[in-house]
């Protein structure tokens, strides 16, 4: 029963990593820099929110819940957004477009999915806090 648990807990931590890391490396990061940029921001207006919020609120989820998602750190919480930011993602952003335009958006719905029922596991800063208190 421990190999098991242990085995989980490295698919958790190996889910954290990979996804978190691409989120950020691979949009978090780019999107952080558009933001602070200075250049005039171009992005989807999410419900009327203006383009600068929802850029603002994709780069929260992309960057700063993504890095959360790596420590372990309120994983639950953290990967929420994430899910959100990707369904709007697929329902929004890239709805009638290409399956190819929308697979990547899916693609890391599901793990976030799983991270977001599942916590981080016992190598995340989640556990580590919780046999503090």
């Amino acid at each position: 029963m421990a190999t098991h648990q242990r085995s989980q807990d490295l698919v958790l931590l190996l889910l954290r990593v990979t996804f978190g890391a691409s989120m950020i490396i691979g949009h978090g990061w780019p999107k952080f820099l558009r933001l602070t940029g200075g250049e005039e921001i171009r992005f989807m207006d999410f419900m009327g929110l203006g383009p600068e919020i929802s850029l603002g609120l994709a780069v929260f989820a992309e960057l700063i819940c993504a890095a959360l998602l790596i420590l372990g750190l309120f994983t639950r919480l953290a990967a929420a957004p994430l899910v959100f930011t990707m369904l709007v993602a697929i329902f929004k952003a890239h709805w009638g477009d290409p399956f190819s335009d929308i697979e990547g958006a899916l693609l890391y719905l599901v793990p976030f999915i799983c991270l977001m029922i599942a916590g981080g596991g016992q190598y995340a800063l989640d556990s580590r806090m919780q046999k503090l208190f």
